[in-house]
């Protein structure tokens, strides 16, 4: 769901009724102030969609005309959280999306063992040094408790050498990425949702999938062309639809975005 401007758009076009869902409490409070005007053709529900099937027969929807997987972060949750999404500000290490479940990113670093850190950072955060990192992690939590981002993002300068830091990227953009979707179980989640997703979707109905990182969209990629091969499926983007310069120069954080989409037959 995230603050809601998919589904004001979905709205504003005639969507008669449209279902949101977000982990994360706080979004959809702030996304229920911005659908206030759509009165009761809006409904919100706090979960995780992995649990997609369960939401829906509780609201007695058998099946849907469309289905829309934002996946990532929002804005809000790196600028204004508060929950240590982002380097960009001294914050706690928490990056839950539902503060109410699971353990925190603290507590996740405090336990997990150097091949569980180096995995994350290399399948998550497509981390060149994870290696290193990882072992910096260790040897640091051996004297201390990382509590702040600040201080996760200072290890991770000091884990590896000035000439190799990224160009583009923050040299702790990966390692905060990896951890953040381990603690939220991101991967295993969204390959619980989609098949879910497809099975709700009545003739003619449509998934739409916005990834923003290569592991989600590896992921999308491979389930919509298993569902598809059982021919009570098809793929409708034969290459993923993604952001023209305009749309980037407009919102840089889109120019990762890619569209895929599923429809049954």
């Amino acid at each position: 769901m995230g603050l809601g401007g998919h589904a004001e758009q979905l709205l504003e076009a005639g969507a008669e009724k449209l279902v949101g869902l977000d982990r994360d409490p706080e979004a959809l409070a702030l996304a229920q102030v911005r659908l206030r005007r759509f009165g009761d053709r809006v409904r919100l529900r706090h979960g995780n969609f992995r649990h997609l099937r369960v939401h829906l027969q509780a609201l007695g929807i058998e099946a849907a005309q469309g289905i829309l997987f934002d996946l990532g972060f929002s804005s809000y949750q790196i600028e204004q959280s508060g929950r240590g999404f982002s380097f960009i500000r001294n914050e706690p290490l928490d990056m839950r999306f539902d503060p109410s479940q699971g353990a925190t990113a603290r507590e996740w670093l405090a336990r997990a063992s150097l091949p569980e850190i180096e995995r994350a950072l290399s399948e998550y955060g497509e981390e060149p040094a994870a290696r290193r990192i990882a072992r910096a992690l260790l040897s640091a939590r051996e004297a201390r408790s990382l509590a702040t981002t600040g201080e996760l993002a200072e290890l991770v300068k000091r884990a590896i050498p000035r000439n190799r830091w990224p160009r583009r990227l923050h040299v702790a953009t990966r390692t905060f990425q990896a951890i953040r979707m381990v603690v939220n179980e991101e991967i295993p989640a969204l390959a619980e949702a989609l098949p879910q997703a497809a099975e709700h979707l009545e003739p003619g109905g449509r998934l739409l999938v916005i990834a923003f990182h290569s592991g989600e969209d590896r992921v999308v990629k491979q389930t919509f062309r298993r569902l598809a091969a059982t021919h009570r499926w098809a793929v409708r983007t034969r290459r993923p639809v993604t952001p023209d310069l305009h749309e980037i120069e407009m919102n840089p954080r889109a120019r990762s975005a890619k569209l895929r989409v599923l429809e049954r037959h």
